[in-house]
């Protein structure tokens, strides 16, 4: 018998993957803006979800960065403040 996932309130980013944070961060604020909150050059010169994802995946300080924006953009949505 199988069960529905649960969610873990400890994890806001369970079930998410890297893919769906980058592309819903570069929709909503393009890669200029990506560029200029996370200062690094596969969001700056020639940016592509591609070369991001490779890059994010090999450097964990960055992908903390970029995960953490997310976080604080889906708790700011959740909450109401959103623009």
């Amino acid at each position: 018998m199988s069960e529905a996932p649960r969610e873990h309130p400890k994890d806001p980013l369970h079930g998410v993957t890297l893919e769906h944070i980058v592309r819903t961060l570069q929709e909503r604020y393009g890669w200029e803006e990506m560029g200029y909150r996370v200062r690094i050059r596969c969001f700056q010169e020639n940016p592509s979800l591609k070369s991001s994802l490779t890059f994010l995946r090999k450097t964990p300080w960055a992908r903390e960065k970029v995960e953490g924006w997310y976080v604080w953009e889906m708790r700011r949505k959740q909450s109401g403040r959103e623009q």
